[in-house]
């Protein structure tokens, strides 16, 4: 046994070193992230015509940009202008949802099964408590092989700017619109990003977060405001339990040609019985109404 953990750990370590070495020799995988409203077809928020904007407002969002991009004119700007369509976008707002795709981080919200259900059946939950939301897909990534790599080096620890970029979107939000909260949602790969991200804002009360199906290496169930489901109610999910041996023996299976009786998989093609978060079950459906229940059934304030 203490072999093959030997094997693994140079196996990762020289996943890790070659992931180093292309990042090395490549333009920087330091890539301005990007964030669309989940009805306008997967378009990113940016604004040209700052009128209106207060003046502070605006400032705030160029000290947020020289973090990331220093003294490049061009992505300052751009950084801004997306900064600030995202703060009109939710100014009006008492709920912000932003969701956190699983796999490499580019995905839309609707290429989530039955993602019209999930939205719906949240905000079902808060109109009905009196609350109007904005519902924000989050790309953390883009799709190059630059794109790839930063995310390989994301899950492997190696690279936090992703985490730092999306706390500056929620920070820069909650500190320019008074008493607007903000739900990160997290599925599979995603809720890496939302439990790092949560880390930094466990003391923020008007941050929430609900992670479906994190990785099985990812421990964030002891925060508060913070909802972890690592199974649908129906079986438990071999990705998020470290189940490696039900992930070998189902794709071999399928790999043979014998059908599956629970669905679900990673990075679009590894299958992973449980790994299925659709809000048809009443192990997701059930827990997340109670956890909006428990946080958001009070007069707002």
């Amino acid at each position: 046994m203490s072999s093959k953990i030997f094997r693994l750990k140079i196996a990762a370590t020289l996943i890790t070193v070659i992931c180093l070495i292309i990042v090395l020799l490549s333009p920087s995988p330091i890539a301005q992230s990007t964030t669309s409203r989940i009805d306008q077809n997967s378009v990113p928020l940016i604004i040209k015509d700052f009128s209106g904007i207060p003046q502070h407002v605006i400032n705030s969002a160029g000290e947020s940009a020289t973090v990331f991009f220093g003294n490049d004119q061009q992505k300052n700007d751009e950084y801004v202008a997306h900064l600030l369509a995202i703060y009109l976008a939710a100014h009006n707002k008492d709920i912000v949802i932003i969701n956190n795709s699983g796999g490499w981080g580019w995905s839309p919200l609707e290429n989530f099964p039955n993602s019209q259900e999930f939205v719906a059946g949240i905000d079902n939950k808060l109109n009905s408590l009196g609350y109007d939301t904005l519902w924000l897909d989050h790309y953390r990534t883009t799709k190059t092989i630059n794109g790839c790599v930063s995310e390989l080096m994301f899950a492997a620890d190696l690279y936090p700017t992703k985490v730092e970029d999306l706390i500056i979107r929620v920070e820069f939000l909650i500190n320019h619109i008074p008493n607007l909260r903000v739900i990160l949602s997290g599925e599979s790969n995603g809720s890496t990003i939302c439990g790092e991200a949560m880390q930094v804002l466990k003391d923020n009360p008007q941050v929430y977060c609900i992670q479906l199906g994190p990785p099985f290496w990812n421990d964030n169930t002891k925060l508060d405001r913070m909802l972890v489901l690592r199974s649908n109610g129906s079986i438990p999910d071999a990705f998020s339990q470290g189940d490696i041996m039900t992930i070998i023996r189902t794709n071999f299976e399928t790999l043979l040609g014998i059908s599956q009786e629970y669905p679900g998989h990673v990075l679009f093609y590894i299958g992973a019985p449980g790994h299925d978060y659709r809000w048809q079950y009443e192990g997701v459906s059930s827990p997340v109404l109670a956890f909006l229940d428990y946080n958001f059934n009070h007069q707002k304030q």
